[in-house]
């Protein structure tokens, strides 16, 4: 009896051990998936100008049109970042045409802060159309207490916006940043 009592206990602790290692395996798997995730929904933004994300380019091959597009600049940062950023004035010019603005930011702290910005395009559609060859936000950026720094954009509107029925009437694109703290050194 105690060798049938004891068999049955090991056979039961081995399945607990095998339960537990498929569920040990199972947490790593979606922890690395949730880590992955990023990445991959970046990515997935970018090829598809998806949620209003934007087109990295090194020039603009296409050419410039008639068709003028107004492009505002916005702005907003995080509580925890002590920046005072003034967006760039909005402009109005052909598309297709490679035009610079800069951003100012302020660090308003009293030691060095670290900040980084993500982006996005409004109207959504238009995202995939709008190209920028240079942008701080590529980049973190390290500001010394009371530092003030223009923050370069040098982009343009792809003139394969024009194709597209569903942004015919469209004469405006919100290009907005949000800065927040970065984790790295400095901050």
């Amino acid at each position: 009896m105690a060798d049938l009592t004891h068999s049955a206990l090991h056979g039961s602790s081995q399945r607990n051990k095998r339960t537990g290692m498929t569920l040990g395996l199972l947490v790593a798997g979606m922890v690395g998936l949730a880590f992955a995730s990023v990445p991959l929904y970046q990515l997935f933004c970018q090829v598809t100008g998806f949620g209003g994300t934007t087109q990295v380019a090194s020039a603009n091959p296409k050419g410039v049109i008639a068709r003028e597009m107004k492009v505002r600049f916005d702005v907003n940062v995080d509580r925890a970042l002590p920046w005072t950023v003034k967006p760039a004035a909005a402009i109005t010019d052909r598309i297709g045409k490679v035009d610079t603005v800069n951003y100012i930011a302020t660090n308003n702290s009293d030691r060095p802060m670290t900040g980084q910005a993500i982006f996005n395009v409004t109207p959504d559609q238009a995202g995939i159309y709008f190209n920028k060859i240079e942008c701080f936000c590529f980049t973190e950026q390290t500001l010394q207490p009371g530092e003030s720094v223009e923050m370069p954009i040098v982009f343009f509107v792809d003139p394969d916006l024009d194709e597209n029925p569903e942004l015919r009437t469209i004469k405006e694109i919100t290009l907005s940043y949000t800065f927040y703290a970065s984790d790295s050194e400095g901050s």
